[in-house]
């Protein structure tokens, strides 16, 4: 169970991720219109700018449930139940807070989710 300077610290590493990603799908949004905005001369740049958008796109879109998973973590932690399995109550392990500070579920139950 971690203790109040343990979610403290778990706290400033969401809003580290959170100002990182933010900067990141910005960063995606503007490539991507640049990329609309360039010239194609030909086929091949014109597969070559869709391929690049689409990637550009996926990365974003990860990004961007990424970022509610973490403004998800941080509500959790304004509320008092951040680090409780939202599937059975018990307390997350701390291991895994720190490897994913995100996380809604503890080990089984994370299991027993994405079975399903």
């Amino acid at each position: 169970m971690a203790n109040t300077k343990q979610i403290e610290e778990l706290k400033q590493t969401l809003l580290e991720r959170k100002e990182l990603i933010e900067r990141n799908i910005q960063g995606s949004r503007d490539s991507i219109d640049s990329l609309k905005n360039s010239e194609c001369n030909d086929e091949y740049d014109y597969a070559e700018v869709s391929s690049d958008s689409f990637k550009e796109g996926i990365i974003a879109n990860q990004q961007i449930k990424e970022l509610e998973e973490i403004e998800d973590a941080l509500k959790r932690i304004e509320k008092g139940t951040y680090g409780t399995c939202e599937m059975c109550d018990e307390q997350i392990a701390l291991g895994r807070l720190r490897a994913k500070p995100f996380a809604k579920f503890c080990t089984p139950c994370r299991e027993i989710y994405e079975a399903e």
